[in-house]
């Protein structure tokens, strides 16, 4: 990390049908310095004109051009009910590697619509289009949108500002978003998230209540921690602000802001058109903060434990606050049985391997970390201490090499399944066997370490950025040692 490297996240907030950008006023008072807080107005709403268009696809690209104009390099997406649906678009896009955007750490969705057809009647559909066939909104129309969207009646200064947000709304742009843009079912392309979020509901909200958040919303983020707010209607930024800047300076903290920090340089050469779209996504996956909350799919909470006490010694990172969690992601990696294309002729299938391999190292947790370091480097050394002499002696695996893949849906032998083995087909480990499987477990540590963005930096490498797919590759010109390109990131190399 450099001396340029951003230390608080940038909030690019995005508003709520006819409202704008001040919505977000009070949010942002609340928040005070820990953020920095970047408001948009969507086309035809605010200040902003309906020249760029003012349809769902419209709206995504103009945010879309908005944060790569900031440059910001550690940001989170906040989405107020239509807002929520651009989100939710621009974020999958971003993780796709698409519209040169890099640092998305996650997305906060407040009364949010979803990627799918928001849930609308249409008579309450046919009277919000004909609210602006003749015009801007009338008084009359004004009043009861605010009226029938809030919990209990807003502080005079804010009702007056939604009032007069609800004024200027461009009239072509409401009426699409009741005519096309709420019906829209982006679904297929927004898929399944897997990124740190916060979804906050009102609890005297209706469509859009605790009930939607958590089916529609939910079913797309699955990390996803929820909140309702009690007695909060569908305006939460204005009639809830403090609760709500609260909400999300907890979610930065405990889960959002936890993954480790690259420098401003080297996260916009990611962002580059030297970095090919797809190689942009796989790295803006990986940069993303780890669950705090994960639950194991093949290891046992035990197992996960321990292996998280493992990693801890073979690859100490220098800061616990902001860490990858190895252990997590090899149990993911086991989960989706993905492997290197080679195990040793000796061990079982990975799962069942990893599932011996950490049982023998039960006690591990419970050792100083002198004594940890004594039991790792007698495995890695065949020592059969007293220690070691319980891990017994299983005679061999499934005695071939190749690749886990072959073994994908399998555990011990048999097909169809992955996870721990049954009670009739675990055995243990001989010390042999052990010490394979701990250089195994080394490098899968390792591997998945310096496949972080962070440690890439770290490391001095850029290497992944020759240039976008679809053109020739720009590659490097200046090969010798020590040589840098006018381009690349200045980083302070750890060896």
């Amino acid at each position: 990390m450099t001396s340029d490297t951003t230390t608080r996240p940038t909030l690019f907030c995005l508003h709520a049908l006819g409202m704008s950008r001040l919505e977000y006023g009070p949010v942002t008072e609340a928040l005070g310095d820990d953020v920095e807080v970047v408001a948009l107005d969507l086309p035809g709403f605010g200040d902003a004109t309906t020249a760029d268009g003012v349809t769902v696809d419209d709206m995504v690209r103009q945010v879309t051009r908005q944060i790569r104009r900031h440059g910001a390099t550690r940001w989170l997406l906040v989405g107020h009910s239509m807002g929520g649906k651009i989100a939710s678009i621009v974020a999958a896009r971003t993780l796709a590697g698409q519209g040169g955007l890099f640092g998305l750490a996650g997305v906060v969705l407040l009364a949010a619509s979803p990627p799918s057809p928001e849930p609308m009647s249409e008579s309450n559909r046919e009277q919000m289009i004909a609210a602006a066939a003749d015009g801007p909104l009338d008084a009359d129309t004004a009043r009861s949108f605010v009226d029938d969207n809030v919990g209990a009646p807003l502080a005079t200064p804010l009702d007056d500002q939604a009032l007069a947000d609800l004024h200027r709304t461009s009239p072509e742009a409401w009426t699409a978003w009741f005519d096309r843009g709420s019906r829209e079912d982006w679904s297929a392309e927004v898929g399944t998230l897997d990124v740190p979020a916060l979804i906050v509901a009102g609890g005297a909200d209706g469509p859009l209540g605790e009930d939607a958040q958590r089916r529609l919303n939910g079913a797309v983020y699955p990390r996803a921690t929820h909140l309702t707010l009690d007695g909060a209607g569908h305006l939460l930024p204005l009639e809830r602000p403090t609760e709500v800047a609260s909400a999300i300076l907890d979610f930065w903290r405990d889960d959002a802001g936890r993954a480790p920090v690259m420098s401003d340089d080297f996260a916009r050469v990611i962002a580059s058109s030297r970095t090919a779209s797809n190689t942009r996504g796989i790295l803006a996956r990986r940069a993303v903060a780890d669950d705090p909350r994960y639950v194991p799919q093949v290891l046992t909470e035990a197992q996960l434990t321990t292996l998280r006490a493992v990693a801890s010694r073979v690859v100490p990172q220098d800061d616990p606050d902001h860490s990858v969690d190895l252990a997590a992601r090899v149990d993911a990696q086991l989960a989706a049985g993905y492997g290197d294309g080679w195990r040793n002729a000796d061990l079982p299938s990975d799962p069942e391997a990893y599932a011996l391999g950490l049982d023998a190292l039960a006690d591990f947790t419970g050792l100083t970390y002198e004594q940890q370091d004594e039991r790792l480097a007698a495995i890695v050394a065949g020592d059969p201490d007293d220690a070691l002499g319980t891990v017994g002696d299983s005679g061999g695996g499934d005695s071939h090499h190749g690749g886990d893949q072959d073994d994908a849906g399998m555990t011990g032998g048999t097909p169809g399944r992955t996870g721990q083995p049954s009670p009739d087909e675990a055995h243990p480990f001989s010390v042999e066997q052990l010490t394979a499987w701990f250089e195994d477990c080394r490098v899968d540590l390792v591997k998945l370490w310096l496949a972080h963005p962070a440690t890439m930096e770290r490391i001095g490498f850029d290497g992944f950025a020759n240039g976008r797919a679809g053109r020739a590759l720009q590659g490097f010109s200046r090969l010798g040692a020590g040589q840098r390109e006018g381009w690349e990131p200045a980083m302070e190399v750890t060896r």
